[in-house]
């Protein structure tokens, strides 16, 4: 699993929309410049996310389609990359060489699996958001000497 940039723009541009569109509909121009993301890359990245009904689109700006803490990061990964498990290995192999194979598979593969599933599933766009803003807040709380 690659946490890909189209990825990472996608949760970035996620939470802002989430701590900026509490009472109004947010462009993705606003999104792009608080960011430095690029807006025609911003598009193709909320085209994704409109399909899998995670924002919807109206009055010129984007609103999540659901409260915050309803979005979980894995539908989010979802909707911009597709499955975010490591492959299964598949093969015919044979004595030796299908044990190990067997082993690896249900030792690392499904196990790595099995814990993205549990991080990824009970992570939510409002816990990211909270994140955020406590980090936000902490950094103006900071005295330099």
């Amino acid at each position: 699993m690659k946490f890909s940039k189209k990825c990472r723009y996608g949760v970035i541009a996620l939470i802002d929309l989430a701590m900026h569109s509490r009472d109004t509909h947010v462009s993705l121009g606003s999104i792009a410049e608080r960011n430095q993301i690029s807006p025609q890359y911003l598009e193709q990245v909320f085209a994704s996310l409109r399909r899998a009904r995670i924002v919807r689109s109206s009055q010129g700006g984007y609103l999540l389609n659901y409260p915050a803490d309803k979005i979980t990061v894995s539908q989010i990964v979802e909707a911009l990359e597709g499955s975010y498990h490591l492959e299964s290995e598949t093969g015919n192999w044979e004595g030796t060489a299908s044990i190990v194979t067997e082993t690896i598979q249900k030792d690392i593969v499904d196990r790595v699996n099995d814990r993205l599933d549990q991080i990824l599933q009970n992570l939510t766009l409002a816990d990211l958001e909270q994140d955020c803003m406590q980090r936000e807040q902490d950094e103006e709380n900071m005295y330099y000497i």
